[in-house]
Order: structure tokens, then C-alpha cells, then sequence
């Protein structure tokens, strides 16, 4: 009786019920419980160690990974706390969301061809190789690019445009700066780049015709948006059927000087708010992971998404 008690004060607690829900459906390492709750380690591992302490979940060693499992071969879990558990899982609401967390957590998983350049991406460049850099990989990946016309929405001063403009069939760059789409023609027209055209307009409501362009980009100007979830729908309407959107975010982070230093609405996304944005919106085939993380402080990560329409 007891260990009955103590059991259900432990599960009284919504995030350990979070956790027991999520491991009765996974075996989950701590950093996934750390992507799917959106928690810090410390908090997880110590839920953990009570949850552990009770026998509700255990432990195994992978690599350097530990991995947690629901439940104990040794001590199997009453069948009237199963209940409990699952009862309370119904009253906690963001049950759904980590369902649909986890989804994205497991597909990460199993995306063993990301995880190799993800360790690549870390080894280029560390060596010195004569001509060997990120932006002549870049330069090369667009020339192999077909020709397509191609909105870059939140464009800034079109550095990024200017790339694209290269190969593309046409360009057009939004910003919501006059300034900046001053800048930026001014630029394309030293450089006599005639296929690339700036415009002046929101990324919520781009003036560009509906279904007219191939590839809709975001680079890093979600987060300037007031309503984010707003631009990518903008963006499904101009996209023709079977074109694609691409977003490059900053990942939800907690460097609050980021509104004053670098006039940023939103400190990033999720994956899952990314997600729910694009489906929301409409579109299909949906791919996200995290791409790049930045060796100093405060250690921002990118998040890339694409989809098609």
C-alpha cells in the first residue's frame, strides 16, 4: 500500500505524467524528452530519478546515450495505476502537442542520412584545404538549381537574392523597408542583375500575383513577423500548385536581448509551431529539422522546414 501512495503523489504532477505518457508510447533519451516537453535537462532528469526511484520507469546505457523506458521488468506496474495514469493524461492538456512532438522527435530519429552530414557539417572547414569552403559549395549547388521564379520574402538588403538571381528565372524581393528595397535595386542594378526585382510590402500580404512563383523563401524573417502563421497562408497563395516553401528560423530560444539588439518579434520557433504553421496553412510533404548551431553564446540554432503545395 505504500508504494501505491507514493506512486499516485508522483503522478499527481502533470509534467510526470507528461513523461509517463510520452515513454508508454517510446523509449526516449533525455535530450528527446528535452525537444519534446521543451524543458532543461536538470528538470527532466530529476522527474526522472523519482519516477525511477518508484519503478515506474528504468534505465539502460547506449553509446552515450541513456535511454528510459516505461515501466520495470522486475517490479511490473499495477494495473490500477495504469488507469490512474492514463486518467490523468486526459486532464493534462499538453498531452496532444507532445504527441505530435514526439512524431517529429522519432522521424529525427530515424533520419540516419541527416545524422551523417549533421556530423560532416561539423568536420568542414576545420581542416584547411586550399578552395575548400561553404560558399563555393553554395555557389555550386546553384548552378545545378533549375530555372524557377522565386520570391524572397523579408529579402533585407538581398544578399541572399542576389545569389538566387544567378540562376533563377526571375527573382522577387520583398522587404517591408524602403530603404532596404531602395538599397537593394540600387545594388541589382550596378551588378546588372535585370532578372531580379525589389518590392516594397509586408510578408503577411507580399504584392506578388497568387500562383505565380515556384519557391516561396523565408531567411530568417519569420520572426520580425507579427503574425507569422499569416505570412506562410501569403505564401501558400502565391505559390503555384507543387511549389515549394522554405523556411530558415532561428529555433525557439530565451535570449531576450534579441528584441533590442536585433528588433525580433518572436525569440524563434519550434519545430512543432513550424509545423503547425505549414499545415495549417495547407501544405503538404512537410520536412524539419535543426541545421546549424552556433558555437558562441547565447548558441542560436537554425531550423529548416520545407513543404509543397
Amino acid at each position: 500500500m505504500p508504494s501505491i501512495l507514493k506512486s499516485l503523489r508522483l503522478i499527481a504532477d502533470p509534467t510526470r505524467v507528461r513523461i509517463l505518457s510520452l515513454l508508454q508510447q517510446e523509449d526516449l533519451t533525455v535530450v528527446e524528452l528535452q525537444e519534446i516537453l521543451g524543458m532543461g535537462q536538470s528538470r527532466i532528469s530529476t522527474h526522472l530519478s523519482q519516477l525511477k526511484q518508484a519503478n515506474l520507469v528504468t534505465d539502460r546505457r547506449s553509446g552515450k546515450n541513456i535511454i528510459y523506458t516505461f515501466g520495470s521488468d522486475s517490479e511490473p506496474i499495477d494495473q490500477r495505476l495504469l488507469q490512474t495514469v492514463e486518467m490523468a493524461a486526459s486532464d493534462v492538456e499538453e498531452i496532444a502537442d507532445d504527441s505530435e512532438a514526439l512524431a517529429l522527435s522519432l522521424k529525427k530519429r530515424r533520419d540516419k542520412a541527416r545524422a551523417y552530414f549533421d556530423e560532416l557539417a561539423g568536420k568542414f572547414g576545420k581542416t584547411y584545404l586550399p578552395g575548400r569552403s561553404w560558399k563555393a559549395l553554395g555557389e555550386t549547388l546553384l548552378k545545378l538549381m533549375p530555372p524557377m521564379v522565386i520570391a524572397d520574402l523579408g529579402a533585407g538588403e538581398g544578399t541572399f537574392s542576389q545569389l538566387l538571381a544567378q540562376r533563377a528565372k526571375r527573382v522577387i524581393a520583398i522587404d517591408s523597408s524602403e530603404k532596404m528595397v531602395d538599397f537593394g535595386s540600387k545594388v541589382a542594378k550596378e551588378n546588372g542583375y535585370t532578372n531580379l526585382e525589389y518590392r516594397f510590402g509586408e510578408i503577411e500580404e507580399p504584392p506578388i500575383d497568387a500562383e505565380s512563383v515556384d519557391i516561396a523563401f523565408f531567411s530568417q524573417a519569420l520572426h520580425h513577423a507579427a503574425k507569422p502563421e499569416k505570412a506562410i497562408e501569403a505564401a501558400y497563395g502565391i505559390l503555384k500548385p507543387g511549389g515549394r516553401i522554405v523556411i530558415l528560423d532561428l529555433l525557439k530560444h530565451q535570449f531576450e536581448e534579441a528584441r533590442e539588439l536585433y528588433a525580433d518579434t518572436w525569440l524563434g520557433f519550434s519545430e512543432l509551431e513550424i509545423s503547425r504553421f505549414l499545415k495549417s496553412a495547407g501544405f503538404k510533404e512537410i520536412e524539419i529539422s535543426t541545421v546549424d548551431r552556433e558555437s558562441d553564446p547565447p548558441h542560436f540554432q537554425t531550423v529548416m522546414a520545407i513543404a509543397t503545395k
